[in-house]
């Protein structure tokens, strides 16, 4: 079900801040073992993805519905975020966080294309001999 972009705001900004205040009272548990560690870097990439949704929904309400979430500065930002968040868990957490930060970026922009993209109608040429 499909929400405006001001609830999606508010849910993407709620999920972060309880993510991340998550990770941290379970800080010792996500640090205790190799696969806790993993699943730190999975909580933090929901964290990217909720903080990527956050910026494009900020973007969207400022600056119109035709502004573009782009590569850089706003993929870089949040993905950047969502590592140091996940650091302050623990080291693998950080890096376990991008791979499946840039997996989920992957799949994101996939989906992206699929509904959004314009599709270019080509046309044959003739010509007369």
């Amino acid at each position: 079900m499909a929400v405006s972009t001001n609830t999606s705001l508010l849910i993407s900004v709620t999920l972060m801040i309880l993510l991340a205040a998550s990770m941290q009272l379970g800080k010792n548990s996500l640090a205790s073992s190799e696969l806790m560690t993993i699943v730190g870097g999975f909580l933090g990439s929901v964290f990217f993805v909720a903080l990527l949704t956050a910026i494009g929904n900020f973007e969207k309400l400022f600056f119109g519905y035709g502004f573009q979430t782009k590569l850089f500065p706003e993929v870089v930002i949040a993905l950047v975020a969502s590592m140091f968040v996940s650091s302050l868990v623990h080291r693998v957490s950080a890096s376990t966080c991008m791979v499946f930060s840039l997996v989920a970026l992957y799949y994101i922009n996939r989906v992206s294309q699929s509904l959004y993209s314009v599709q270019a109608t080509q046309t044959a040429i003739k010509k007369k001999k």
